[in-house]
């Protein structure tokens, strides 16, 4: 490692994909709700079954009396959104230069303005109760000024549904239409479904009316950039979901409703295998939430975390990369006062194992504020079990899922230049004002450091858990270490993260 003040030592560089995370649940506001969602204190009935289906290999002909159970429950979505107003002056043609030589600069002034096209949606959804409240997308009904919902029973009577409630940032969305006794489907358990399940997808593709197909369980946990999802739990299926099947059913063997088929990876537009739907469970969550307050209310614990790689895990000397390790603690957070700090991994919620950062912010998000449950973390070698008292996620507090890195990339320190930070530096960068480090200025792109992640701008906040207050400390810190793999934990693009360097990797 080298300071860029003292040209004789070695550089120091260091690359950072953020995983930022206050955890547990992403910050929901709502879109749309009903006029008055807490009045006469509405009820959810649901059927819910949570048996695990039989899987002794009994030979299965048809699923035609699944279909007939579960076909009526499943409805078709249509939206309408109001047109926008169109200022003529604003459309290309009025601008091109030759339509101006022969009407003026200003052809589109004292014109009225001009209308849209209204717009129309198609979707999918499931009645899950008797009195017809409606599990669908969010995306199904965003932005909708009317919704219509038609059942499958011969008839096509349609219902106008009201929005009891949508979020975002799961891509659930409840709807309730008025009546009594309508059709509707008994909810499975989506944490006793395992890859190889059989499984149907019900909804209404292409407007082509409703359609039913069959697949397995391809695999489960799932997420995907660009969805903008603070929340990815995906099922993953090989059945047929295409455009327009959104919101619909996704069914187990037995009939019980398991996820809402949500999206697909195409590269034609249509079905090439790769669907996913969101989990059962979680959907329930989130609807029972939306009913009961009108909107979704998460707990929030308050660390910035990151998912355990095999580099990490040989570092922090632990036996399997499960868990998620604390990168820093946010200030005054339920986190701070229960006693956690950047270090521990977080191995267990509530009792129940942590498999990584996604999985913890589903526990987090779904438990109750004002909550005390026990967290148990290592610590160095100690286990210790903390009681921590969540808040309520605010609007104002990000969640967002810990990203992984860009591969599992292991760190060292040659070829990497530091400085200190000066206040031109910090304000330039948007450093927070406290952060304290070596700022790193130059990085050799065939270095270790650099391969493992580290860029120009990074902070270098503790090498091998050593505080790194200056670039002087951060170069005579790296001089001692005589082992080839180096853990750094630095400050990078806005959150805190571990990198772990390792020289036998550089080019």
């Amino acid at each position: 490692m080298k300071n860029q003040s003292q040209p004789k030592r070695n550089r120091l560089r260091s690359t950072l994909l953020t995983g930022l995370l206050v955890v547990a649940g992403s910050a929901y506001m709502l879109n749309q709700a009903a006029d008055s969602p807490g009045d006469k204190n509405p009820k959810l009935s649901l059927v819910v079954n949570n048996t695990p289906i039989n899987r002794e290999g009994t030979h299965i002909t048809s699923f035609a009396p699944v279909v007939k159970r579960v076909a009526p429950s499943v409805v078709n979505v249509f939206t309408t959104s109001s047109p926008k107003q169109i200022d003529p002056r604003q459309m290309p043609l009025l601008n091109d230069p030759l339509f101006r030589r022969f009407f003026g600069e200003n052809p589109g002034r004292g014109q009225p303005e001009l209308r849209a096209p209204k717009q129309y949606g198609l979707g999918s959804g499931v009645l899950v109760s008797r009195d017809g409240y409606i599990l669908t997308n969010h995306h199904v009904v965003e932005n909708a000024d009317e919704i219509k919902v038609a059942l499958i029973n011969g008839s096509e009577e349609q219902y106008t549904a009201k929005v009891i409630g949508t979020d975002p940032k799961t891509e659930v969305a409840v709807l309730k239409i008025e009546g009594e006794d309508f059709p509707f489907v008994e909810l499975g358990d989506s944490e006793n479904i395992e890859v190889g399940d059989l499984v149907l997808a019900v909804g209404n593709p292409f407007g082509v009316g409703q359609t039913v197909t069959m697949g397995m369980i391809s695999a489960l946990g799932r997420g995907r950039a660009g969805l903008n999802l603070d929340y990815q739990d995906f099922i993953q299926t090989d059945a047929a979901i295409n455009p327009g099947n959104s919101g619909g059913a996704l069914i187990d063997a037995e009939g019980r409703l398991i996820g809402l088929n949500t999206f697909i990876v195409s590269r034609s537009g249509g079905s090439e295998g790769i669907g996913f739907a969101i989990p059962i469970n979680l959907a329930r969550s989130v609807m029972e939430k939306l009913v009961k307050h009108g909107h979704v209310i998460r707990g929030y614990l308050g660390v910035w975390m990151q998912d355990i790689t095999p580099a990490l895990a040989k570092q922090f000397d632990l036996k399997d990369p499960q868990g998620v390790v604390v990168t820093d603690v946010v200030p005054r957070s339920p986190a701070e006062k229960a006693g956690f700090k950047p270090g521990d991994i977080i191995t267990e919620y509530m009792g129940k194992p942590v498999r990584d950062g996604r999985h913890l912010k589903f526990q987090v998000g779904d438990t109750d504020p004002d909550v005390t449950v026990p967290v148990t973390i290592r610590r160095g070698s100690e286990t210790k079990k903390l009681e921590v008292t969540l808040t309520e996620l605010s609007g104002s507090e990000t969640a967002s899922a810990a990203q992984p890195s860009p591969r599992d990339t292991n760190e060292t320190l040659k070829g990497v230049t530091v400085g200190d930070i000066s206040s031109q530096v910090r304000r330039q960068l948007g450093l927070p004002r406290d952060l304290q480090g070596a700022l790193v200025t130059d990085i050799d792109p065939d270095s270790a450091s650099y391969e493992a992640g580290l860029r120009e701008g990074d902070v270098i906040l503790e090498i091998n858990r050593k505080r790194v207050t200056d670039a002087e400390e951060a170069v005579d810190l790296s001089e001692q270490v005589e082992e080839e793999t180096v853990l750094l934990r630095i400050w990078s693009r806005g959150g805190y993260r571990y990198v772990v360097v390792d020289e036998r990797t550089a080019k």
